[in-house]
């Protein structure tokens, strides 16, 4: 029978403490590198032109997120506009998302709307207008964050949890959002329902697609 002496103990606890404060901070790490890396997937302007153009039953739309409160150490936060690209100056929805780290480890896109929001249309033409509000200004949207997960191949992918994104829009009762991020696209798909879980609105072939205009 072996015999520890109690320093011997000592040194076999510590190191042990030690293994594992470094493989939580290694694994904290690596979650700080996936926040960045949606981060950094999610910025840009991008456009579905190329998929309208093969489908007509997709709209030529274009896509904008762009940083703001880049000081901010509480999370990653990016204004979104979308617009029909023949009505760019008429965008149909503006949102502010805010990126952070869930307890499990994955990336949540927390979804705000915007008090006045043709205030700021083109927005990133001139940042200085969001030194006129913070977060707290902000309509936060219950239950419609989208919760991501990095795949083998690189790529993000994730969802609104069931039921829970409230919706009144062309009689609907929630709404659900999917979402793929990988290098140079972004893939959207919302959709409408009803009461009865039938879809009232939104694209019905699958997400749309969006290439990243370099």
């Amino acid at each position: 029978m072996k015999v520890y002496t109690p320093i011997l103990v000592f040194v076999l606890l510590g190191s042990m403490v030690l293994g594992c404060s470094s493989s939580a901070k290694l694994s904290r790490n690596s979650k700080d590198k996936e926040l960045n890396a949606v981060y950094n997937l999610m910025q840009g302007t991008f456009s579905s032109r190329e998929q309208a153009a093969s489908d007509t039953s997709f709209f030529d739309i274009n896509l904008v997120m762009y940083p703001i409160w880049e000081n901010r150490k509480d999370a990653k936060w990016l204004y979104v506009e979308q617009a029909v690209t023949r009505f760019i100056d008429r965008p149909y929805r503006q949102r502010v998302y805010r990126l952070s780290l869930t307890e499990d480890g994955l990336v949540e896109s927390r979804v705000y709307a915007l008090p006045n929001p043709s205030t700021y249309i083109h927005a990133w033409d001139d940042l200085r207008v969001f030194q006129n509000i913070n977060p707290d200004s902000l309509l936060l949207r219950e239950g419609c964050s989208v919760y991501l997960k990095k795949g083998k191949n690189g790529c993000f992918e994730g969802a609104t949890k069931e039921n829970s994104c409230g919706s009144t829009l062309r009689g609907a009762t929630f709404a659900s959002s999917e979402v793929k991020l990988c290098a140079g696209e972004v893939v959207s798909w919302d959709r409408g329902w009803d009461e009865d879980g039938q879809q009232v609105w939104g694209a019905e072939k699958g997400g749309y697609i969006f290439k990243k205009i370099p």
